[in-house]
């Protein structure tokens, strides 16, 4: 017997909005049932001695520290802009 019922999966699938037909409700309670029977087996697994995790890799940050550094001329940056003033970039307006 199925956990899952076909009456359940067309509950959740009124609930979600979806129309779903007869036979799709049959086959969605047999995946749904094979789906809980898989992680089912995953507790059968001993993980006493397994430490908790957030990622299965060891991730390190591996950004440069953030250090405040002097950058370039005002003049150095207004020679690659194409149009500016009061040394401020100008660009063509996007707002009325």
């Amino acid at each position: 017997m199925s956990r899952i019922s076909v009456d359940s999966v067309k509950h959740v699938a009124h609930l979600a909005r979806l129309a779903i037909t007869e036979q799709d409700a049959e086959k969605f309670s047999k995946q749904l049932d094979a789906i809980i029977t898989f992680a089912e087996q995953l507790n059968e697994l001993d993980t006493e001695n397994v430490k908790p995790t957030s990622h299965v890799l060891d991730m390190k940050n591996v950004l440069r520290e953030d250090v405040s550094e002097k950058g370039l001329p005002v003049e150095e940056v207004m020679k690659n802009a194409p149009d500016h003033k009061d040394n401020q970039v100008r660009v063509p307006a996007i707002l009325e």
